[in-house]
């Protein structure tokens, strides 16, 4: 498309007169041109857009345009700044610390000065790095964008030695005393562990619940073996068990409802955890039984695997752009997530809980965006198809990414004292996060916001509260079913409705 020559048609209007293309949706035959201005706009700078559009889409094609007000400040055109240059050349971009980046903002755009020393001058001259600098901001924000290398004198001090963190303290799990025990398959076990509390160490141990659910299958071999959920109140359980013919009968016996006491190991099979029984006996958790509380592991003392980086913020107008963000939440801190998955299935018992492959997340601060965790999970299993195709992601991007249980840590680390934000989140995020940072030990108790809940109480026009269809409405375009792309764009619709309602 002609690009530069739509855009001096575009900027005619005074409105539109320092107006950024930043990008084009097909949807059927509407081509739909998204173009951001620092200016307040009117309906008539929206039809004059329009009008203009419809001459630069094919035959038989709709041409529509919605604009968007972006305000850059210099926060947000340092962290682009620095961006850039960790792409451009990252070797030089490590020895530059953001603060002293200066940006000047101004009506008309702005300037930025950057301190290095004479060989990285040298270096980012001879690639053209300043060039491209002035290229991307002016695609990224409205205005003219120019700067230039300001020489600094790098001092040499010396090598800071650092202790190594404290060990971590991995918690010993709880148990309860048994009570009303009688045997079947004459176990000795009169103490068990909470479900809870399981983990991939534990072996010859015990569980004491009531049966959830029980089903009598055959191996391939004709030989008679259980299915047995059970549960504790702490989680709940699948086991397996292939009783010996001496306690079969009584085995087929036991009802959902029925209390009883599980030992065996709890081993990996077929990629899952699962309880193999070695005998089976009734029992009970104590009466009027409440699990005792277990604080979290403490927040690591540093990142393993996935460091957060500053992220780009722009001040984003919208549906409610009259409208200011009050203080009170300006004082607090949200981080706002969102996951890629191998599938929807969060609860143990309805089978293997499927894996995070991808955990995106932006921090708000001050009202701003200012710093984002994104980052793939290393999956034992093969990519369903219809994963790969809803999200992108295929088995090859997954090669050397961070394990599950580093990448928990890291982003409690990330969340520790903030406010969790997610689009569906009761439904789905929270509960795979809480899930597994349970398994490793790091209890996510922090206050939630559902963005699906504010659009339907404060968007009730909306035909649906898909993410998508939400960002739609305040005319912010996104990479849907991408783990950062998703929480960038649920970021700045939950600061919109921050503007609109109390939180």
């Amino acid at each position: 498309m002609r690009s530069k020559q739509f855009l001096s048609e575009i900027r005619q209007r005074e409105n539109l007169k320092r107006a950024v293309l930043r990008g084009l949706v097909v949807e059927g035959y509407t081509v739909t041109f998204r173009l951001v201005t620092d200016r307040t706009y009117t309906a008539e700078d929206v039809a004059y857009a329009e009008r203009v559009a419809s001459r630069y889409v094919p035959a038989g094609f709709q041409g529509r345009a919605a604009v968007m007000k972006s305000i850059p400040d210099a926060e947000g055109v340092r962290c682009a700044i620095l961006d850039i240059l960790k792409r451009r050349s990252p070797a030089v971009a490590a020895f530059i610390l953001p603060e002293e980046v200066v940006v000047e903002t101004d009506e008309g755009g702005g300037r930025f000065f950057i301190p290095i020393d004479e060989n990285e001058r040298a270096l980012l001259s001879a690639d053209g790095v300043l060039d491209a600098l002035h290229e991307e901001l002016g695609r990224m924000f409205c205005g003219t964008w120019t700067g230039e290398f300001r020489f600094k004198k790098r001092e040499m001090g010396e090598i800071e030695e650092t202790s190594l963190p404290p060990a971590e303290r991995v918690l010993a799990p709880r148990t309860f005393k048994v009570t009303e025990f009688s045997r079947i398959d004459g176990g000795e076990a009169r103490t068990a562990i909470y479900i809870a509390d399981l983990n991939k160490e534990a072996q010859g141990v015990a569980v004491c619940g009531k049966i959830s659910y029980i089903d009598e299958r055959q191996t391939k071999n004709g030989k008679p073996w259980f299915s047995i959920t059970l549960s504790d109140g702490t989680g709940n359980l699948r086991a397996s068990c292939f009783p010996r013919k001496a306690s079969l009968e009584k085995l087929r016996g036991l009802r959902p409802e029925d209390s009883v006491l599980l030992s065996g190991d709890y081993e990996l099979y077929n990629g899952s955890f699962s309880f193999k029984v070695k005998t089976v006996d009734y029992g009970r958790p104590p009466k009027d039984f409440v699990p005792e509380a277990r604080p979290s592991r403490p927040c690591p003392a540093q990142y393993r695997a996935v460091f957060p980086a500053p992220d780009v913020n722009m001040v984003q107008g919208g549906l409610f752009e009259e409208a200011t963000l009050s203080d009170a939440f300006k004082r607090r801190v949200f981080v706002v997530f969102d996951l890629e998955t191998t599938g929807l299935n969060m609860n143990p018992v309805g089978g293997q809980v499927d894996r995070i492959i991808e955990l995106g997340a932006v921090k708000i601060q001050d009202g701003r965006i200012c710093e984002r965790f994104s980052t793939f999970v290393a999956c034992p299993t093969r990519l369903p198809a219809e994963i790969v195709r809803l999200t992108g992601i295929t088995d090859d991007m997954l090669i050397g990414a961070p394990r599950l249980e580093d990448v928990i840590a890291d982003f409690y680390r990330f969340a520790y004292g903030a406010e969790l934000v997610a689009h569906n989140g009761f439904m789905f995020d929270f509960r795979f996060i809480r899930y597994y940072g349970e398994k490793e030990g790091f209890l996510f108790n922090n206050r939630t916001h559902d963005t699906l809940n504010l659009s339907q109480e404060l968007l009730p026009m909306l035909s649906n509260h898909k993410l998508d269809t939400v960002a739609e409405k305040f005319g912010f375009t996104f990479n849907h079913h991408r783990a950062y792309d998703d929480a960038f764009v649920t970021a700045k619709i939950f600061l919109e409705f921050a503007k609109r309602k109390e939180l």
